[in-house]
């Protein structure tokens, strides 16, 4: 099928809505910044301490992640009818504050109790956050069309943005203030969050002029039940990497500067993701595009496998970084590839409901499985896995006929 037809994206009055394309789309992508970068991934780099102090097994440890992958599940299932309430740039800001509370709640009790119910609202936050942002970056990346795929992959870079300025302050600052110290690193990420969220609230995103683009529309799971599958299970792949990663170098012998580091390098990888895959992205051959870049990704996930040392798993952070941030912009192009603009809220939201299905089931199993086996490396490999067994299902997702898109 060849791509979208043009004829709302040429439009003079959308082309002067968004005279700076990517000046927008890099704000848009504040709200996956705050909401997955700091509200999700934040939480690997102060877990750890938090075990320690709160007593807690691998398995209440993956159920903070399992409780967050639980409301962005939820965020997604509703995330539809409140863009078509109140259009998609209300959407990701009312989402993308709800996550600078959450980080604040987390910083001001240890009952778990109040931990989950944060970790809860985090989720919500980042799905209307990361649905509402990435429809928006869609229609705003149309209104360029031979820029489009490039333009679309800027927003989900964004999260790297916020894994790498987590990745520079949460350990010094454990560091700096000895074990314990859980709660006033929840902190320190919170007035970052609230540093990036400022952006997106004074940006020009004409909330009445993109509400339109969220008109109900029919969306059959059928003809992309195995693209579906596929995002699931990377959904359930990569929650173990980012959850216990960090603590499989601290593990290791790793101390505040390896912790940083390693974290640092998936941030910065993201940075590259829009030029790595430039050209990936803009194939419309169905599934390929997933296939190729999840294929990266469960590489990466399998490398710490092989051993400890500081170059391979320096590696394994790159190598997995370039593709993870990547894998989740190639779901969007698919659906912008095969679907007509009213639909893409509806679409993008479905590919969230499948992939936030897989991550709330993968920490706590994940967790469970290493409490069992005494041994992180054991869930990695189970990580690793699921990544390449999602790769060779997306292969098998073909274009979609010309009337479903229609």
């Amino acid at each position: 099928m060849r791509p979208l037809p043009e004829f709302s994206v040429k439009s003079p009055d959308v082309h002067q809505l968004y005279p700076h394309p990517a000046r927008l789309i890099l704000i848009l992508s504040l709200a996956p910044t705050v909401g997955l970068g700091i509200g999700r991934f934040a939480y690997a780099l102060v877990l750890p301490d938090m075990r320690d102090s709160l007593a807690w097994s691998y398995s209440a440890a993956g159920f903070m992640n399992t409780i967050n992958a639980a409301g962005y599940l939820a965020g997604a299932l509703l995330v539809s009818r409140v863009i078509r309430r109140y259009g998609l740039a209300a959407t990701a800001r009312w989402g993308t504050l709800a996550c600078v509370l959450s980080l604040a709640l987390c910083a001001l009790s240890g009952n778990f109790v109040v931990l989950s119910f944060a970790r809860l609202l985090a989720g919500v936050g980042a799905a209307a956050g990361f649905v509402g942002g990435g429809a928006l970056a869609a229609t705003i990346a149309q209104s360029r069309p031979e820029r489009a795929n490039f333009l679309l992959s800027l927003f989900y870079a964004g999260p790297g943005i916020g894994i790498l300025a987590s990745g520079l302050a949460a350990p010094f600052v454990l560091q700096a203030f000895g074990p314990g110290s859980w709660w006033i690193v929840w902190w320190a990420m919170t007035l970052l969050a609230v540093g990036m969220t400022i952006p997106l609230l004074l940006a020009p995103l004409h909330a009445d002029a993109t509400g339109a683009t969220a008109a109900k529309s029919k969306f059959t799971i059928a003809p992309v039940a195995i693209y579906l599958a596929a995002y699931f299970l990377f959904g359930a792949g990569y929650i173990a990497y980012m959850t216990f990663m960090i603590a499989y170098v601290r593990d290791a012998g790793g101390g505040a500067a390896a912790q940083s580091a390693f974290w640092s390098l998936i941030g910065l990888s993201a940075f590259v993701t829009p030029w790595v895959w430039r050209r990936v992205l803009a194939l419309d051959r169905g599934g390929l595009t997933t296939t190729v870049i999840l294929g990266v990704n469960a590489i990466g996930a399998a490398m710490p496998i092989f051993g400890h040392s500081v170059w391979l798993l320096a590696l394994s952070a790159l190598v997995f970084g370039v593709a993870f941030f990547a894998v989740v912009g190639s779901t969007t192009a698919f659906v912008r590839m095969n679907y007509p603009p009213a639909a893409w809220p509806t679409a993008i939201a479905a590919m969230t409901i499948s992939f936030g299905i897989g991550q709330t089931l993968g920490p706590i199993a994940v967790g469970a499985i290493t409490d069992a086996m005494g041994s992180l490396s054991v869930a990695l490999n189970v990580s690793a896995a699921m990544l390449a067994l999602g790769a060779v299902l997306a292969a098998f997702q073909r274009r979609l006929p010309a009337q479903t898109s229609s």
